[in-house]
């Protein structure tokens, strides 16, 4: 039986290339991204089955109906979810599988699915946040304060998951998630000092 992760952080935490670089390790085995499920139309290169599952809203609520999703959510008009039943089948075929949702969507799969290991990647500080995302060139300022204020709430929760990572220094983040996804290791003693650095700085 494969394992399940949701990796889950604040918007400028660097999440997602964090998950394309552990797809992309060679120490990282027969794990693979999860598909969601999606009632928006396909972009360019986009690929039914391969970038998502593009269906119609009326077949989206049946799925609901009948509890086929692991977690679904709203966004921008648009509905996503996580199709329950690609998830077991790979995992029953001893393939290990990645999510990456917001934290409400991690709350999800966690309370459907008991086994799921919830990753959360944090920054450092919240001057430090606040740099990335000036840095995306992204967001206005408001935009920027928005997230920001986001962030709190989502740490706050956050905390409570299975592992945490800080993501200071990306090689080391890396490597945490190397150890955790494949081998099941906890962290060093010096990054379980930083987490815990780390979140007195972001609570505060």
């Amino acid at each position: 039986m494969g394992k399940l992760f949701v990796i889950s952080a604040p918007s400028g935490t660097g999440k997602t290339s964090l998950i394309r670089a552990i797809l992309e390790d060679s120490e990282v085995r027969n794990t693979s991204l999860g598909i969601s499920c999606t009632t928006r139309e396909p972009r360019a290169q986009e690929e039914d089955g391969i970038s998502y599952f593009f269906v119609t809203t009326e077949r989206f609520n049946e799925k609901i109906r009948n509890d086929e999703f692991l977690e679904y959510a709203e966004v921008f008009g648009n509905l996503y979810g996580t199709p329950k039943d690609w998830v077991l089948a790979r995992l029953a075929k001893g393939e290990n599988v990645l999510l990456e949702l917001d934290i409400q969507g991690a709350l999800q799969v966690k309370e459907a699915f008991q086994e799921t290991q919830t990753i959360f990647i944090i920054p450092p500080s919240y001057d430090d946040l606040e740099k990335r995302l000036k840095l995306r060139d992204q967001d206005s300022t408001d935009e920027i304060n928005r997230r920001l204020k986001e962030a709190k709430k989502e740490v706050g929760i956050g905390k409570t998951f299975d592992q945490i990572v800080v993501n200071n220094d990306f090689d080391q983040a890396l490597d945490d998630l190397r150890s955790f996804i494949s081998y099941g290791k906890e962290q060093s003693q010096e990054r379980k000092d930083l987490v815990k650095k780390s979140l007195n700085l972001l609570l505060d």
